[in-house]
């Protein structure tokens, strides 16, 4: 299969052009420059897809991973940068992850909560970003603390603050960020999941998934995903191994 393979542009770019959805809510993963132009990882990436298809990009940009997700049934998108989680894998064929971050808290700074595991426990309230990976993974798991959801993952902390919530739970770097600027929160040390960020189409389209799960494996070993990283001073985050 090369690029030029028929039924690969038709999966990826039925109108000549491929749609490539942009997430701004994980700013690990994209950023939106202050003259409205986009910038990161998933943006680097759909723009080398595209030139590797021989066709124009279009990006679709939204603020947070649920409403992407939501998007798929409206077609306005024909590849996605999301998070590998089972709810979304009924409807989306993913790539193998690209990196791989690590959802945690953001607490008070004298809060007596040191260890993720201490959250879940009954009366604890918890801000999240509705459909975020990490929403869907606690809602799985946590048995006794209460998810409270904003409708973005920058909403959740700010719940957190104007409620005074229990912890805020989200992607540990724009947390740390956070923090950092504001001494009276802190960000806990462990990670109540790891994040598998990949690239996902729809499930109907078989022949542009296997074309962009190669594509994503090649930008790895090529060091691309690293160096596009680093530009972007993405410096902690972890590229995937290779599958």
């Amino acid at each position: 299969m090369t690029f030029l393979d028929h039924e690969v542009l038709q999966d990826l770019a039925p109108e000549g052009v491929l749609r490539a959805a942009i997430n701004f809510g994980n700013p690990v993963l994209a950023q939106q420059k202050a003259d409205g132009s986009a910038q990161g990882i998933s943006v680097e990436l759909a723009k080398a897809l595209a030139k590797e298809l021989g066709v124009p990009l279009q990006m679709v940009t939204f603020d947070a991973a649920g409403k992407v997700f939501a998007a798929l049934e409206e077609g306005v998108w024909n590849v996605a940068f999301l998070a590998i989680e089972p709810v979304r894998e009924e409807q989306i064929a993913f790539s193998e992850p690209y990196v791989i971050i690590e959802g945690t808290y953001l607490v008070a700074a004298d809060s007596a909560y040191q260890q993720v595991e201490d959250l879940d426990k009954a009366g604890v309230k918890i801000a999240v970003g509705k459909g975020a990976a990490y929403d869907l993974f606690l809602s799985r798991t946590l048995k006794h603390a209460q998810l409270e959801r904003a409708a973005t993952s920058a909403g959740a902390v700010d719940i957190y603050i104007e409620q005074s919530l229990d912890a805020a739970a989200g992607v540990r770097q724009p947390l740390e960020k956070i923090a950092a600027g504001d001494h009276s929160y802190r960000v806990l040390d462990g990670a109540f999941t790891s994040i598998r960020q990949a690239m996902a189409v729809p499930q109907s389209r078989q022949a542009g998934a296997a074309f962009v799960r190669d594509f994503v494996e090649r930008k790895k070993a090529e060091g691309f995903v690293r160096a596009v990283l680093n530009e972007n001073g993405q410096t902690d985050v972890m590229v995937a191994p290779l599958a």
